[in-house]
């Protein structure tokens, strides 16, 4: 019975590391930037968007934040970059933000 209370109170002070704590996004720039998970959460989501493509990670990471600056997007978080069954076709997903409404007032 020990061990069970002792993995317990382990596993749940262990949950404390996953938490995000909320960080200030960066300064708005004119081209979109990638931030963090725990920027994000004061932000106004947009949207997602998709990409694949041939070539390296780089080029789809390229290519999301080409979509971001597209669709008017101040930021962006990139959800996965992963190659596809064909060798040399990447696939990455992104969540789309805009500034949040209480900084889009004072702008």
């Amino acid at each position: 019975m020990r061990w069970l209370s002792l993995l317990v109170v382990l596993l749940l002070s262990g949950c404390s590391l996953f938490a995000t704590r909320p960080e200030p996004p960066p300064p708005v720039q004119a081209q979109a930037q990638e931030i963090t998970r725990a920027q994000s959460m004061t932000l106004t989501r947009l949207g997602t968007v998709s990409v694949s493509v041939r070539g390296s990670p780089d080029d789809a990471e390229r290519a999301i934040a080409a979509k971001a600056n597209a669709a008017g997007a101040k930021f962006y978080v990139v959800q996965m970059v992963s190659e596809t069954v064909m060798p040399g076709r990447w696939y990455s997903t992104a969540i789309l933000y805009g500034p949040s409404a209480s900084a889009a007032g004072t702008q």
